[in-house]
């Protein structure tokens, strides 16, 4: 709980200081902020410790279990249904599908969810295989380049931030757990699991740039002002609350139930493959104890979570960045913006999954604190950079070719790990709650500017996942700059 509660306070005193001086909120919006940051904050706490207890430990299961008889059909056939349903219950691709103008969020999901799940089973491919993931990074932008030149224009900043919503709190842990329990198994050392969450993060950007291609989306591109409730009484406000975890209790259910099937129809062909002694019966009643606790938890804090940032958090972040664009100096959107980008990476839970993996298995090579910083830079940059486009209408591809460029050069001069690392950072930087603040924040700004919001403010995540690249990279330079240094 003091870990979910340090990441969101910062945040909430920011915002509320900006809505007591510059740009005055009504009280009802600060008051559902301030409720919906308690709900974030214990959410963040329950649902972390679930994906702690449940996640990790189906992931190397199923891992386990695909490569027993190493059997490669069996390991793509797993990659492509664990992927599949891992991202129907992310919350990430959830807020963002919410957030789109005009194309169904059904539609959205279903297209992320797929590919997410033929990535992975390519990812999964290549752990086994030992192979190097940059020639598959290589083809794999070269394909979704090739792809974007023939997409809709409003399509690909939305495109590119699905590719950044996926990987959050949900899929980390156990993508993460899945890759190590499948380099385990084939030799290659538990660092050859990393580039797996980098490799299912290009899924959902070319599966909705070919969506693009073959769906015409209906409506406009230009998002409504949202509205401003008004509560008379603090039960109503807190009935709004209550109101909406009815709704995503059921949301969540349907969510999770396939991941737990699958895991129960892993262990009855565990069990028929003789993958577990008999005297294992018992740690391993303790362990599907342990995971079904854990699914609960998950369950729990995945529903005040959403709750929390979608009644609270994703008005409040609409309306801040509509006022600051309509001040006489909405060039405040710029700094604001990244501080605001430095504040809520430090939010994202699936950030500290990835900075304890890599700490544990490159045994303190690369520290927490120097990944936190690295990080932290590069988001604050992109979101600050996002908040240039949102005023100068700037097309994202002038930002994304020349930075993917200079991120997919760097691989040739760092060491594997770190871009390995850098490229699973970039996806999991760009969590829930930077769709669930940020984006509303830029979509806000959009509004107030009568920009196109499908081309302006969708891109942000898309941005947030690029930097990291860079940022980690320049760290590996850094690192192999002190290595020589320290042999001379």
């Amino acid at each position: 709980m003091r870990g979910a509660a340090s990441a969101v306070i910062p945040i909430a005193i920011f915002v509320l200081i900006l809505g007591f001086t510059i740009v005055p909120k009504p009280v009802d919006v600060a008051l559902l902020f301030i409720v919906g940051a308690g709900f974030i904050i214990v959410g963040l706490a329950v649902f972390t410790l679930g994906a702690d207890l449940a996640m990790t430990p189906m992931g190397d299961a199923l891992g386990t279990l695909a490569t027993k008889k190493r059997n490669l059909v069996l390991l793509v056939f797993l990659g492509l249904i664990s992927g599949f349903i891992i991202t129907i219950a992310e919350p990430g691709p959830i807020v963002l599908a919410e957030q789109t103008p005009n194309i169904p969020a059904l539609i959205l999901i279903i297209a992320v969810a797929i590919g997410v799940g033929i990535f992975l089973a390519i990812g999964l491919v290549r752990t086994a295989l030992n192979l190097h993931s940059r020639p598959i990074l290589l083809v794999s932008y070269g394909v979704l380049f090739a792809l974007a030149c023939f997409a809709s224009g409003d399509f690909l900043p939305l495109a590119f931030d699905a590719g950044g919503a996926t990987t959050g709190a949900m899929t980390v842990p156990f993508i993460l757990a899945l890759g190590v329990a499948v380099a385990r198994s084939s030799g290659g050392g538990r660092s050859n699991s990393f580039g797996l969450i980098a490799i299912c993060s290009i899924g959902p950007i070319i599966a909705v740039l070919i969506l693009s291609l073959i769906y015409s989306p209906e409506g406009t591109s230009v998002l409504p002002a949202m509205h401003v409730p008004s509560y008379g009484y603090t039960n109503m406000l807190l009935a709004e609350f209550f109101a909406m975890i009815s709704t995503y209790i059921w949301e969540v259910s349907l969510s999770l139930i396939p991941i737990v099937l699958l895991f129960a129809v892993a262990k009855i062909l565990a069990v028929k493959l003789k993958v577990f002694a008999i005297q294992s019966w018992q740690v391993e009643a303790r362990q599907i104890a342990k995971i079904i606790i854990g699914a609960l938890f998950t369950f729990g804090g995945l529903v005040l979570f959403l709750t929390g940032a979608n009644v609270g958090f994703l008005l409040a972040g609409n309306l801040l960045g509509e006022s600051l664009a309509s001040l006489s100096h909405r060039w405040l959107l710029v700094p604001i913006g990244t501080v605001l980008g430095f504040l809520v990476i430090t939010a994202e839970p699936a950030v500290r999954v990835l900075n304890k993996q890599v700490t544990e298995i490159t045994s303190g090579a690369i520290s927490q604190k120097a990944m936190r910083w690295s990080l932290a830079i590069g988001v604050a940059t992109a979101v600050g950079l996002s908040m240039m486009r949102v005023l100068t209408h700037l097309p994202i591809m002038w930002i994304l070719v020349p930075g993917y460029a200079l991120a997919l050069g760097l691989s040739f001069f760092v060491p594997k790990k770190f871009t390995s690392i850098a490229f699973d950072a970039g996806g999991v930087a760009s969590g829930p709650l930077t769709s669930a603040f940020l984006l509303p924040f830029a979509i806000g700004a959009s509004i107030a500017l009568e920009g196109n919001v499908a081309a302006d403010a969708f891109g942000l995540i898309a941005m947030v996942a690029l930097t990291p690249l860079i940022t980690i990279q320049m760290l590996g330079l850094i690192h192999i700059h002190k290595t020589r240094r320290s042999k001379s």
